[in-house]
């Protein structure tokens, strides 16, 4: 490691008043060291990525790159001076080949007034080469996973004189394997001489790619470590101010409730949908959490989606407290107290335009119908009971949602179905992309309405989530619900064997 940072920023205060996002931190980024940045959502990471890269302009402080003084006009500029930044939704043209979405921007090989094409596919085969990439840069880009598609990113990214390579939550979407590979990218690019800042909520990513780390809470330094000298526990404890323990809690306030027994709240028989999930049968009890594990592509949105109206099943059929019920439209689950929420929280789930006020009372509003304005009292009631039970940040009905960090945006949305007073709340990816504190708060309120009676379907790509959480849980494999077993007493490792194998313990195929 230089001397010299290649980036320095010092004393970095940024506001939008009444709020301090950040308030006098210092940070420091080496050439050729993977450093990450950790915090809750809300504690000042991407207002800090932000800030570097020209989309926001500080109050006070400076920033350095190389020993000069900077102050980007935006993120072209700071580009144009060796930082590229790669954020979560890869922002890449899917009609276009992966040498355009390389090469684009960049300065694009010519030949008499037009593009070379067969220039442009050479040099973006060298960059793709230097990445160890192998696919063809002639192939159209939507032909490729996702995964596929966040590493072209970051290969466009380093197009040019690369610097520093800002990765904000690159692996939110990514299974085992792919982020096996992205890491081996990284490895590359750090080796190389390119100082990486790397931003993520999977601890044992953060411990298994990084050198150095720096934690903020609340917009504040809580410090600098050496990634090897930080043990989790104390890592978590810097983030959050308590303990891990708060995990714990969650645990034990979890195992002392039980499902009602009786009838089933909500029952599937033989529901399905061609193309996109086998027929399957599923029961849920009031009081109950059923978790849906699997891998990425699995089946687990699918079965939420035609549980809840999103999607129209073509065979079997629904009871919801032992009637017959066809919920065929999201309407009309809600009428029988059905919620959805959707893991695309962007696409599907919020509206940023609008308030937290206006978000958390949408699907409230929607019931009335929009000729019936809800009364003012009522939607104020609501909206302080919501904010004040689920910890949202800043605590302003009128603030914009767009201005919340990704945390706090999720609890609008939960609020937002809450407040409707469903019997049955399906959630897709709650945690997803939440740092752990938060995280914990949204595992603690599960446990607590499933307490307080509320049925539950939890999809989340973490295991050791899936069996925190529930009482049972239903496995899937390739589009097919392969077995549904008791979350007590099972491991994560029996859960990924019957995952991998489709079969139960006993050797039955499920």
């Amino acid at each position: 490691m230089t001397t010299q940072p290649v980036v320095e920023l010092t004393g970095i205060t940024v506001e939008f008043p009444p709020v301090t996002a950040l308030a006098g931190v210092d940070f420091r980024l080496y050439p050729g060291e993977i450093h990450a940045l950790m915090g809750e959502n809300g504690a000042g990471k991407s207002t800090l990525i932000k800030a570097l890269t020209g989309v926001y302009q500080t109050s006070s402080g400076t920033i350095a790159v190389d020993g000069a003084e900077r102050r980007f006009a935006g993120p072209g500029d700071a580009r144009a001076h060796g930082i590229s930044t790669v954020f979560q939704e890869v922002n890449l043209c899917g009609n276009l080949t992966v040498a355009e979405n390389i090469m684009l921007g960049a300065a694009e090989p010519r030949l008499l007034g037009g593009l070379h094409w067969r220039s442009m596919r050479r040099q973006a085969a060298r960059h793709l080469e230097r990445m160890g990439l192998d696919i063809d840069p002639g192939s159209s880009l939507d032909s490729h996973s996702l995964a596929v598609q966040q590493l072209v990113a970051i290969c466009r990214a380093t197009v040019g004189d690369c610097k520093v390579l800002i990765l904000d939550e690159p692996t939110s979407s990514l299974d085992a394997d792919e982020v096996e590979s992205l890491f081996a990218v990284m490895r590359r690019l750090r080796d190389d001489g390119v100082a990486i800042l790397f931003v993520s909520h999977f601890l044992d990513q953060i411990y298994a790619v990084s050198d150095r780390m720096t934690v903020l809470r609340n917009g504040g330094l809580v410090g600098e470590w050496a990634t090897a000298d930080l043990p989790a526990g104390d890592l978590v404890k810097h983030m959050i101010g308590r303990s891990a323990q708060v995990l714990e809690s969650v645990e034990r306030e979890h195992d002392a409730v039980r499902p009602d027994s009786g009838e089933p709240r909500l029952q599937a028989i033989g529901l399905g949908r061609k193309g996109s999930i086998q027929p399957y049968d599923l029961e849920v009890y009031p009081g109950e959490v059923v978790g849906l594990a699997g891998l990425l592509g699995s089946g687990r949105t699918e079965l939420a989606r035609l549980l809840t109206g999103a999607d129209r099943p073509d065979s079997g059929t629904t009871q919801v407290e032992g009637a017959l019920r066809k919920l065929h439209t999201p309407r009309a689950a809600m009428a029988r107290g059905i919620a959805y929420t959707s893991e695309d929280r962007k696409g599907e789930g919020i509206v940023d335009g609008l308030t937290v006020r206006e978000n958390i009372v949408l699907a409230m509003q929607a019931e009335r119908g929009w000729v019936r304005p809800l009364p003012r009292r009522q939607v104020d009631e609501v909206v302080a009971k919501y904010i004040e039970q689920l910890g949202i940040r800043p605590a302003d009905p009128e603030a914009l949602l767009r201005n919340l960090s990704g945390g706090n945006q999720q609890k609008v949305l939960l609020a937002r179905w809450l407040a409707t007073a469903p019997q049955l709340l399906v959630l897709d990816e709650p945690t997803r992309g939440i740092d752990v504190g938060a995280k914990a708060e949204i595992q603690k309120l599960v446990a607590e309405l499933a307490g307080e009676g509320m049925s539950v379907i939890f999809i989340s790509a973490e295991l050791e989530e899936v069996l925190r959480l529930s009482h049972r849980i239903a496995v899937l494999r390739d589009r097919k619900v392969v077995a549904t077993i008791d979350a007590e007493g099972t491991t994560t490792d029996q859960v990924v064997e019957l995952i991998a194998s489709g079969r139960t313990a006993e050797g039955d195929a499920a």
